[in-house]
């Protein structure tokens, strides 16, 4: 059995259990004011939680534990490039909280589709995408303990095909009421240190344009649109690190959409930055938290 070490515990987020819990009750108690669940998926930022923890909490607040069995984890990879999807080589993730377990009955399912590899441990402890997801997942499935698993995916740099063909390979996980999905990503990248300076001065402030920006890709997403939000993408190329994970997503949902008597609704419930840029040479990361829920 082999254990992904917490990496970024200590730096990122606080490495004491205790700490780190006090923190997660309190910023889920103050979005206690959000309301779009129970989710089957969520859209959650991966910054340090200093930054981009409370927001968050507006996402994770919509979890309702009772009936979820496994979370899917679909993150970006920062470091390594990627044409697939990968999977870890470890067994459980450590957090400060307690040790999460891999479904590998699921990874067994996701293998022999033949579009997944594996990654290397290395890589699996120096990406922060699914990890700054672990401690709210496991805060929010506390009920659940050592009831449930956990599928975490690292997902490349997809093309438009690659996002449908792994969208319709997620579409009957994400039809399960038993399965939860978080997709980690942060919003925009703006600043010289990003290469990334899309300004619309009719908007006001740089940081009010950037907000306008961002929001015009949140509007699409709860449209539950795929060519769309690449086609907005293409068009706009805001820096969005988790475009991939949201549109195998998108696509996951459209591939449901035909004939199925199933009713989905995603909705964004907060949205921040991490500073507000008023000049070229400052720079900023927007962060935004989502739900979906769906009924039949």
């Amino acid at each position: 059995m082999s254990t992904r070490r917490a990496t970024h515990a200590g730096s990122w987020y606080s490495s004491s259990g205790s700490q780190l819990n006090q923190q997660l009750n309190q910023w889920l108690s103050e979005a206690s004011g959000s309301s779009h669940g129970p989710a089957r998926a969520i859209i959650s930022p991966h910054a340090g939680y200093s930054y981009c923890g409370s927001c968050a909490a507006h996402a994770y607040k919509q979890i309702d534990a009772t009936n979820v069995e496994r979370v899917f984890i679909l993150g970006p990879s920062h470091h390594v490039y990627l044409r697939e999807c990968a999977l870890s080589p470890a067994t459980s993730y450590k957090t400060p909280l307690y040790n999460l377990k891999i479904d590998q009955s699921i990874y067994g399912e996701l293998y022999a589709t033949g579009k997944f590899k594996t990654m290397s441990m290395q890589t699996d402890e120096d990406e922060h995408s699914i990890e700054m997801q672990l401690a709210f997942v496991a805060k929010a499935m506390e009920s659940k303990h050592d009831n449930f698993k956990i599928v975490p995916v690292l997902v490349g740099s997809l093309d438009r095909d690659s996002e449908r063909e792994y969208g319709k390979i997620f579409s009957k996980y994400i039809n399960d009421p038993r399965n939860l999905f978080i997709i980690s990503s942060d919003f925009c990248h703006w600043g010289d240190r990003f290469r990334y300076n899309h300004y619309e001065p009719e908007h006001g402030e740089i940081y009010q344009s950037i907000e306008a920006l961002d929001d015009r890709g949140m509007k699409i997403i709860e449209r539950l649109d795929p060519d769309e939000f690449s086609s907005y993408l293409s068009k706009y190329k805001n820096t969005i690190c988790g475009r991939h994970p949201i549109g195998v997503m998108l696509n996951a949902v459209k591939s449901l959409q035909n004939g199925n008597g199933l009713t989905m609704q995603f909705r964004f419930l907060n949205y921040k930055q991490s500073s507000k840029c008023y000049v070229r040479s400052d720079s900023s990361v927007s962060y935004a938290a989502g739900s979906l829920v769906m009924h039949t």
